[in-house]
């Protein structure tokens, strides 16, 4: 985190608005995001990777099952967004107590605790990070251990992901240019391991921006560089559909006889999983939504930028993913436009890969901010004074102020970085990633826990009609993400029986 939110975080005051417009109600350096900014990550987070598998997720289920997934994925992403984001604030939407982390928002409604201190003998005793933490390790509070483990590790899976998707762009690039020099059918063959290199050199450049609050520029322009892609992918599937003047696929997908039973069932519940992590964002929503000044509450620009945000990815998801199966039919590529449907324009298809390797930098930060902060709140909270944590450099920069690096910060974030590109370059599998992560996180940190803390923080009788189909609702998406991950994992096993690591692609 930032300078000074560390501080703030570690020496909370108690500050009037009124009497300075340079704090918040908690002490902290006043918050600016909008529901623009807001908007901006949400779609950075959201129109990622996901978004080119959608043409593959469609042609194993077909124009029946496809669009209509697409939509209720959308819908449940909507629906208990607008449910976590009114959990920010414990009590008072407008002057409660401020949950800044997905985690606390959990362990304010269904930990066995409701704060961080207890009134003993008429004297308050308060509790760090670490003694928080320690507690909920050899005791309760298991519903905290769960959620943490889910959403700290499903960020870092989403790292490797992005790292594999860059690559393949990159990739995609120079291949692009080698058809277009000697032919369609030419191996130009490429090794991925170098553009995950490329790629986690830069994102350890990036790691250093202290906190979420700090990267609002890098998303909108991630968010530009993925319009740009998918407007790019729609373009090319409209254009070959009008110009082969037939539409693809068929009512029920890729049919028994391209693939077997067991391949076809296997692929359908990897498509579930591809479409949920094209809409997986409730993991940083309360990171997001801490950025947001207010007034007005914070939910209810929450909500303004999940309804503005969550529209726009579903037109263009329904258009790409539709698009592109029309184009292709049951031989649609597991990336729209790194899979080689297309080759011309080649300069075209380049500016497509580059635009979504610049939005994949946005992205990761957009996703792996939330992690660094915790590790480094807690790393000072556990060790105060430790010259690891604490110690500073200075950093001269000529005509400019002198710029301040943690040591701690440099060195474990690009420690993370250089992990989640050496776990990439070992298991480069893009679809059975996507499927996996989809089904890992969507419907315990999509799902679940928004509908679980909305239920307690609203005081929602047990049985009554709104419990009983709020319960429905998580049940039915347990039973999907079960399916997606096993159908995941499948793909996963089949492909490393043939894998050979660094090898050429």
């Amino acid at each position: 985190m930032g300078d000074s939110t560390n501080f703030a975080a570690k020496h909370p005051v108690s500050i009037n608005v009124t009497e300075s417009k340079r704090f918040d109600d908690d002490g902290r350096i006043k918050r600016s995001g909008s529901v623009w900014t807001a908007s901006a990550h949400i779609i950075t987070a959201v129109i990622g990777s996901g978004v080119l598998s959608l043409a593959w997720a469609v042609a194993q289920l077909g124009w029946i099952a496809g669009p209509i997934v697409m939509l209720l994925f959308s819908f449940v992403t909507y629906y208990t967004s607008s449910l976590l984001s009114d959990c920010y604030r414990s009590g008072d939407p407008l002057f409660g107590k401020r949950n800044y982390t997905y985690m606390d928002v959990v362990q304010a409604n269904l930990s066995m605790f409701y704060s961080t201190s207890l009134v003993i003998g008429g004297k308050r005793i308060c509790f760090t990070t670490r003694e928080i933490i320690l507690f909920f390790l050899f005791s309760g509070g298991l519903q905290v251990k769960i959620c943490g483990w889910i959403q700290y590790v499903n960020l870092f899976g989403v790292a490797i992901g992005y790292t594999i998707a860059s690559s393949i762009s990159l990739m995609a690039v120079k291949r692009s240019d080698c058809f277009h020099k000697h032919g369609h059918k030419a191996p130009c063959l490429q090794p991925n391991t170098p553009y995950m290199i490329i790629f986690g050199v830069i994102e350890i450049i990036f790691s250093q921006i202290p906190d979420f609050d700090q990267i609002w520029w890098l998303s909108i322009v991630a968010a530009v560089m993925s319009f740009t892609y998918s407007t790019i992918g729609l373009g090319l599937g409209i254009a070959h559909v009008a110009e082969t003047g037939k539409i693809g696929g068929s009512l029920t997908g890729v049919s028994i006889g391209i693939v077997t039973e067991m391949q076809k069932v296997w692929r359908t519940f990897q498509a579930l999983g591809a479409i949920a992590f094209a809409y997986s964002y409730s993991l940083i929503l309360i990171e997001i939504q801490d950025t947001i000044k207010s007034p007005p509450s914070e939910a209810k620009t929450m909500k303004n930028a999940t309804i503005i945000s969550v529209s726009v990815t579903t037109v263009f998801y329904m258009l790409c993913g539709c698009f592109g199966y029309a184009a292709f039919g049951d031989h649609a590529p597991d990336n729209l436009l790194t899979g080689f449907g297309f080759y011309d324009p080649y300069w075209l298809l380049d500016i497509a890969n580059i635009a979504i390797f610049v939005h994949l930098v946005g992205a990761y930060q957009v996703y792996c901010q939330p992690l660094f902060a915790f590790i480094e709140k807690t790393a000072a909270e556990w060790y105060p004074n430790s010259k690891i944590i604490t110690k500073n450099i200075s950093v001269p920069i000529p005509g400019f102020k002198s710029y301040n690096i943690y040591l701690f910060r440099l060195v474990w974030r690009t420690i993370f970085v250089i992990i989640s590109t050496i776990i990439s370059m070992l298991l480069p599998f893009f679809s059975d990633i996507v499927g996996i992560l989809g089904a890992f996180g969507f419907w315990p940190l999509t799902v679940y826990y928004p509908v679980e803390i909305y239920i307690v923080q609203k005081k929602i009788p047990k049985w009554s009609r709104k419990w009983f189909g709020l319960q429905i609702l998580s049940v039915t998406c347990l039973i999907v993400s079960i399916a997606a991950a096993v159908g995941s994992f499948a793909g996963v096993v089949s492909d490393l029986k043939v894998y050979k690591p660094f090898k050429f692609t």
